[in-house]
Order: structure tokens, then C-alpha cells, then sequence
């Protein structure tokens, strides 16, 4: 394998001062405006694309990137800032899914035209759609879009019996982990993939953290005390008490699940397909065995209940066009070119990002590199976003702090105490 799905970091404020004079420049002198396209870190993928669009475009415009700060919650922050003071230099924007909502209802996303909503939607899995909405309406374009799987180590399914040609739940993982001693990788540190997990749970259990939602937060109806809510805390619970996850399981992120796996007790884990691509990059490393990931294997992610589908985490980016940009229509020409199914195959391939778009999934290219494609789409299928509000910061800070560490959460009371307190929060009378 190349190194080029190797994710790189981005400098946050430099680049965007570096976008700031980009835009100045645009048409001052007579010339093609210059669009500026706001991405997160990647490993060159995003920029790759953005030559790609400016050739496309014959001279009529030209696009140039600015890298955000790497986590998700940076990326908010410096979007908001620019655009609270109506900053025209953003053109393009990479969105993660669960802020689209709260920069819709601020204004801060132009319209998208209902002819191009119909084209960038076609063939596009649900969820990624779910995602890109608000209000009923699309409000940003789908561009690649992420899921968790449930990756396991075949000899180990083998050995415990564990037939995994059909769906399995999170107890048969836990089973069959403790029957072999090998470890279980989640996310159980105090950040957003601790919502990522608990939100994957209660939705697999046929609930939703928001059940019902409103523009006004004191209005918003929480369904943590539900059935689903406490049964999602039974099974988060189990897990953590299984004897089967790290010493470090409390502070475990994406990257500490993927380093279990690849130990000599890698038995199973839910994380993102980049655990693949990891594998293979430390085999040409040299840090391991061809063998180890030889024996990788992928199926949709866990049940909580034996006869209710899975619903796993939806993630990914989609595309916002600023709402005070001078170029919206050359920025939303430039978007659909940016998602076009050439592009979300290359950026696929080199980035390891999936797509948004289903027929990518049956491309050759797509498929060499990502033998466990198919089960990616159909994990997408079926995956639910997280809760769509545009007080998600304050639902998810909520969710971080009242269900960790997933070893202390207990169904009988913390679906109730973290109900008290996000609404307090959602109220104005907490602080997070």
C-alpha cells in the first residue's frame, strides 16, 4: 500500500488568514474569481479535488483550499466566528453532519437550488441525505460520508463458535470475547465518540436521544428515559463490566481501539474503516505481521436486540455554501463538482473516505483497495445520524458528562440524571 490515505494535520489559523487574502484577490484585477474552500485535514485528497474542479471550470473560477483545525469542535468554532460576522470569504465549507443544523437556523448557509438538490442527492444512501437536511429541506450537499463497523479477527469468530454470516449482538461479542480472552474496542472516553457510541446504541434499540425537537431548547423532548435508553445504558454497561476492554477503556478514542486490535488480543471493536488502511500502513512499516491483517474481517455493526436491526453511527462531511459569499452560484457549480462520483471514488481510494454516493461502492478501483466496501454501504443503509438540532453542542456535552465513564452508568438512574440535566442546560439554568 501507498502512503497516500496517510491522514495529515492542518494549521488552523495561518491557513485561514492565508484564505482570508486569497478571496481579496479574486476578481480585483478583472480575472476569475478565486473560491475559497474551507476543509478539514485530510491527506491532500480535498485539495487534489479542488485543481481537479478549477480545471473543470474552464478559466470561469478557481478554487483554493484552507485547512481547519483538525477536531470537529475547532472547525465549528472558527466557521462560526467568520460567519456570525459575515465574512464573504467563505465560499466553500466541509461541514461535520451534526453542526449543519445550528448553522442552517442561524442564516448561515445559502439555499440550496432545488435543481441541484435533486442531482446531488440521486443515488446517495439515506442517511448521508438525513444528514444534509433540516427542516425538511436540504440545506447542505452530500459529500463523503463515514459509518463504524464491526471489525473482527476471523480465527477468533471461528474458535468461539460465533457465526458471523448473520447478524450478531452485543452480547454474543462479549460472549465469544471472554470465551477466547480477547479484547472489545469502543470509544468510552469523555468525547464526542462517547455520544457516537451511546447515540449508535438507542437508536439500534429503537430510540432517539431527541424524540422530540424544537427550535426553542426548553421545548425539546429527550427520549433517554425510554425503554431504548435504558437499554442502551445496559448494554454500555456490559461491556465496560465485561473484563474484555483496556485498562484504559475510559480514555480509549478511535486510535486506542485500533492499537488493541492489532495486538496479540485484537478480537473485536466497532470503529471507522480507516482501521483497514491503518493495518496495511504498519504492515509496510514493519510494526505488523501481514498475517494480522490477513485475518481482519468486517460485518455490519452489533445489535442490541437479536430482532431489531442495527443502526450504526453516521459521520462524514457534507458541503455548506456560505450564505454571504459573492459567488454562490459559481460555489455551488463548484460543489457539485466536488461530489461528483469520480471524485468521491478518488477521494475513496486516496483518503480512505467513503462516499456518499452508493454506486461508488461497485467500483473496481473502490473495491481492490476496500474489499469490505459492500458491508461499508450497507452499514450506511442502515446508519442514523445523531440528534439534529441546533443545540447539539449542549446535547452532546451533556451525553459526555452524565454517561461517563461507561463503567459507572446505571440504567436505573443515569438515564434520568442526564434527562435533569441536559434539560437544565437546554434551559439556561446549567453550564456544561
Amino acid at each position: 500500500m501507498s502512503n497516500r490515505r496517510r491522514r495529515g494535520l492542518g494549521g488552523g489559523a495561518a491557513a485561514l488568514v492565508l484564505a482570508s487574502s486569497l478571496a481579496a484577490c479574486g476578481s480585483d484585477d478583472g480575472g476569475p474569481p478565486t473560491l475559497t474552500w474551507y476543509t478539514n485535514p485530510d491527506a491532500g485528497g480535498q485539495a487534489e479535488i479542488a485543481s481537479r474542479c478549477t480545471d473543470a471550470a474552464e478559466g470561469r473560477y478557481q478554487i483554493e483550499t484552507a485547512v481547519l483545525p483538525r477536531d470537529a469542535a475547532g472547525q465549528r468554532e472558527q466557521l462560526i466566528r467568520r460567519l456570525a460576522a459575515e465574512d464573504s470569504s467563505i465560499d466553500i465549507m466541509s461541514l461535520d453532519p451534526p453542526f449543519i443544523p445550528e448553522f442552517a437556523e442561524a442564516g448561515f448557509l445559502a439555499p440550496v437550488p432545488e435543481d441541484l438538490a435533486e442531482r446531488v442527492t440521486e443515488d446517495v444512501v439515506q442517511s448521508a441525505i438525513e444528514g444534509s437536511t433540516w427542516n425538511d429541506e436540504l440545506v447542505a450537499v452530500p459529500f463523503w460520508a463515514n459509518t463504524q463497523v464491526l471489525w473482527y479477527r476471523a480465527s477468533v469468530a471461528e474458535a468461539a463458535g460465533l457465526d458471523m454470516s448473520q447478524p450478531v449482538t452485543w452480547d454474543q461479542i462479549i460472549a465469544a470475547a471472554q470465551d477466547q480472552d480477547v479484547l472489545i474496542g469502543a470509544q468510552g472516553a469523555r468525547a464526542e465518540s462517547l455520544t457516537v457510541w451511546f447515540n449508535a446504541l438507542i437508536e439500534s434499540a429503537g430510540g432517539h436521544i431527541i424524540e422530540e425537537n424544537s427550535d426553542d431548547p426548553e421545548d425539546i423532548t429527550l427520549g433517554l428515559e425510554s425503554d431504548a435508553g435504558r437499554r442502551a445504558v445496559e448494554v454500555m454497561r456490559a461491556v465496560a463490566d465485561s473484563g474484555q476492554v483496556s485498562a484504559a477503556f475510559s480514555t480509549e478514542n478511535e486510535d486506542a481501539s485500533a492499537t488493541g486490535f492489532e495486538s496479540e488480543r485484537g478480537g473485536f471493536q466497532v470503529n471507522y474503516p480507516f482501521v483497514y488502511a491503518r493495518g496495511l500502513g504498519a504492515v509496510e512499516a514493519g510494526s505488523l505481521e501481514q498475517s494480522v491483517v490477513d485475518d481482519y474481517a468486517a460485518a455490519v455493526y452489533p445489535r442490541v436486540d437479536e430482532d431489531t436491526p442495527a443502526a450504526p453511527p453516521y459521520g462524514g462531511i457534507n458541503l455548506g455554501i456560505g450564505a454571504f459569499s459573492e459567488n454562490v452560484d459559481f460555489a455551488y457549480e463548484a460543489a457539485e463538482c466536488i461530489v461528483s462520483e469520480e471524485n468521491q471514488a478518488f477521494y475513496f481510494v486516496n483518503d480512505g473516505n467513503p462516499a456518499s454516493k452508493a454506486s461508488v461502492f461497485d467500483d473496481p478501483e473502490v473495491l481492490e483497495e476496500f474489499p469490505q466496501a459492500p458491508v461499508i454501504r450497507e452499514s450506511l443503509e442502515l446508519a442514523a445520524p445523531r440528534p439534529q438540532t441546533p443545540y447539539y453542542s449542549e446535547v452532546s456535552g451533556g451525553i459526555q458528562r452524565e454517561y461517563h465513564a461507561p463503567g459507572s452508568v446505571d440504567p436505573d438512574s443515569t438515564p434520568q440524571t442526564a434527562t435533569e440535566f441536559i434539560t437544565a442546560v437546554l434551559a439556561g439554568d446549567q453550564l456544561l
